[in-house]
């Protein structure tokens, strides 16, 4: 879906009102304002599972602030703050890279050199020529024990190099699925790259 494509209206569908309702029933009436991320998300996920696209369009924003009760500022505000709203349509597979220090030092520029090489995307917040990727530079990913990290959508892919990046990224592009989210290289949960060196059974062998 092209950058420039606009939303003229937008509703919640049933599926995103029961979501929308248990999200607005969690905090006390006159403070409806506090859901306002938890909507942006449903109105997101509402436009990928109808479309194929997940991103917010400004008609989302105003339904949300009718909604709410509040002027559609205080919804844009949020929509454009977060790294994880898209405010324009992405590609179907949302490559967000982490380039903080932690990943930095374990080679988040080759991580994003391979990504640019396997998808044809020459910089960070463009969609590549096919729709299929769109490349993006966000801030800690909060997995540092594992970088490099790139997250997929929703998922979290670490223990990440170049190489790694371009067999993932060139499976998708053939129509594959993504592969289980996690470390790359069979790492457990966050222990050592060497296996549990602590806490270990009595025979001393890692399980």
């Amino acid at each position: 879906m092209s950058a420039q494509v606009e939303v003229q209206t937008f509703s919640f569908d049933s599926i995103s009102q029961e979501a929308v309702a248990k999200a607005v029933a969690l905090y006390p009436p006159g403070k409806q304002m506090s859901a306002v991320k938890a909507l942006l998300d449903i109105a997101q996920r509402q436009m990928a599972r109808l479309t194929g696209v997940a991103w917010v369009p400004q008609a989302a924003m105003d339904a949300i602030a009718r909604h709410l009760g509040v002027a559609p500022i205080r919804v844009y505000e949020n929509a454009t703050f977060y790294t994880m709203f898209n405010t324009k349509p992405v590609g179907k597979y949302h490559l967000q890279v982490c380039t903080t220090t932690p990943c930095w030092l374990r080679g988040s520029d080759d991580i994003v050199n391979a990504c640019r090489s396997a998808t044809g995307i020459a910089s960070f917040g463009q969609t590549s020529e096919d729709g299929l990727f769109t490349l993006t530079e966000v801030e800690c990913l909060g997995a540092c024990v594992n970088a490099p990290i790139l997250q997929i959508n929703d998922d979290y892919y670490e223990d990440l190099d170049a190489v790694r990046i371009e067999k993932l990224l060139d499976g998708l592009k053939t129509g594959g699925a993504l592969p289980p989210a996690g470390s790359t290289i069979g790492r457990q949960t966050s222990a050592p790259i060497a296996n549990q060196t602590t806490l270990l059974p009595a025979n001393g062998q890692a399980e």
